[in-house]
């Protein structure tokens, strides 16, 4: 098994026909994943990568069964993107997209939560993948293998390093997801945490969180309560300086909230080991696997 995504997941890309949409169609297809549609209104009728081209949503699911979006839209359209594949059925959205507006997010999260079945990963997100089987987003497949150690974390980057660190080690991955690291998005690590946990092929996590918010310490709560598998952690930004954004829009400590130190703290008072360096994340899996 895996979380979210498998070999049955049929995806339409919504702006498959620009620059980004048409590479990332073709790095999906390659993989494996089963892309069945794509969405540019204005463009029905045209293939991209031999996939059809809808002018909606709703077209591309009644015609092909889509039950997955990814969003390679301008931002100032992805809260529509998001409206759209939510009315049309679509269970779960990826939105790569970024910058969108704080205020714009809250509603698309409110609308969701009352009004629809659709969960949401991102924005500002690199999509999710599970190894073997179906890839959402932008991760590089090439660098993962199949396996039993759930990744879940809030940076692109790190994600990768640390998935290749793992595959290089011969320890697999179930499913690796990035949430996104903006302050409000759709699927947050309680979320997945709760997936992995019920997920028998899943035997341990590896969750990566960085500065700002409260987040791993809320996540560290639940893992004490809710979590039976093990699970270890790294924190980036351990340098950064207070009340200065660090990449993400959600990276940034106020009011002396949010610093490396306390989420360290929180996840080591609940018995989670934290890596010093991403590299070293091997180190405590095998330790926890072997």
């Amino acid at each position: 098994m895996s979380i979210l995504i498998d070999g049955k997941t049929k995806v339409v890309v919504q702006g498959a026909t620009g620059r980004d949409g048409s590479f990332h169609t073709k790095q999906m297809l390659d993989y494996g994943t089963d892309v069945v549609a794509g969405v540019t209104p204005g463009k029905a009728g045209e293939r991209i990568h031999g996939v059809p081209v809808f002018n909606s949503v709703e077209d591309a699911v009644n015609e092909t069964g889509a039950d997955t979006s990814i969003l390679f839209v301008p931002h100032r359209f992805a809260v529509d993107a998001v409206n759209e594949a939510a009315a049309a059925g679509i269970s779960l959205v990826v939105c790569v997209s970024e910058g969108i507006p704080i205020l714009d997010m809250a509603r698309v999260m409110k609308d969701l939560k009352n009004n629809s079945a659709t969960r949401m990963i991102g924005p500002n997100s690199p999509g999710l993948i599970s190894p073997g089987k179906s890839k959402v987003g932008i991760i590089p497949g090439q660098i993962m293998d199949q396996g039993n150690v759930g990744v879940v974390s809030r940076s692109g980057t790190l994600t990768y390093e640390v998935a290749h660190h793992l595959s290089h080690a011969g320890f697999g991955q179930s499913t690796v997801i990035g949430i996104g690291g903006d302050p409000i998005i759709g699927t947050g690590f309680i979320d997945v945490l709760r997936l992995f946990e019920a997920d028998p092929e899943t035997e341990l996590v590896v969750l990566i969180g960085e500065i700002g918010g409260t987040d791993e310490e809320e996540a560290a709560r639940f893992i004490k309560e809710k979590m039976s598998k093990p699970v270890v952690a790294f924190i980036a930004g351990q340098t950064a300086p207070p009340g200065r954004r660090m990449g993400h829009a959600g990276a940034i400590v106020s009011g002396g909230k949010g610093t490396a130190k306390e989420k360290i703290e929180a996840f080591r008072d609940v018995n989670v080991e934290v890596a010093d360096i991403p590299s070293r994340i091997v180190d405590l899996v095998k330790a926890k696997l072997s």
